[in-house]
């Protein structure tokens, strides 16, 4: 999956229920047009971040329904209203693919230095592939592999500098 942030989908305009749907507010050139969709990518602190789709339901008019993967509860999702949310294309190639499997065993940095792990796997989900990473206290965490998280990357000391947007740590930790 790839960010493309020329195709707007439309931007979150408010909590629907207390089972984690959001209103999204559809773009013009989307109203009666939906396309199918598996992920999308919310722009967080003017990052984009991926979110696997669980649930549409297009209202009509300019409204789409939509619930995330993981987020079953409004107080997930209460800080997504107002971002803008994203189409994502698939264009990858099988040489993309292998490419990312040089990245296991690599050490990943955070931009203020702190030790976030060792990357154990590559998974390549429909959509997004994602970095399992084992923190020092023994924990799994995914984090999307996204070339926008990544600040630099030393293959000679194999180790990767991660600028992740706040709170995506967090949300491995129910």
């Amino acid at each position: 999956m790839k960010y493309e942030n020329r195709i707007l989908l439309g931007r979150i305009s408010r909590i629907h229920g207390y089972e984690g749907s959001v209103v999204i507010k559809l773009e013009q050139g989307f109203i009666e047009n939906i396309p199918e969709m598996e992920s999308v990518f919310i722009e967080i602190e003017g990052r984009p971040v991926p979110f696997f789709i669980s649930q549409t339901e297009y209202q009509g008019g300019d409204i789409l329904k939509m619930k995330f993967e993981g987020y079953q509860t409004d107080n997930k999702i209460s800080g997504f209203i107002g971002c803008r949310v994203f189409l994502t294309t698939a264009a990858e190639t099988q040489d993309e693919i292998q490419d990312f499997e040089i990245l296991i065993g690599f050490k990943v940095l955070l931009n203020d230095k702190r030790i976030l792990g060792k990357i154990t796997q590559v998974a390549h989900n429909p959509g997004q592939d994602l970095l399992s990473i084992l923190t020092p206290e023994n924990k799994e965490i995914l984090i999307p592999l996204h070339e926008d998280f990544i600040a630099k990357v030393d293959k000679r000391s194999k180790t990767i500098v991660m600028d992740l947007p706040e709170g995506l740590i967090e949300l491995n930790n129910p």
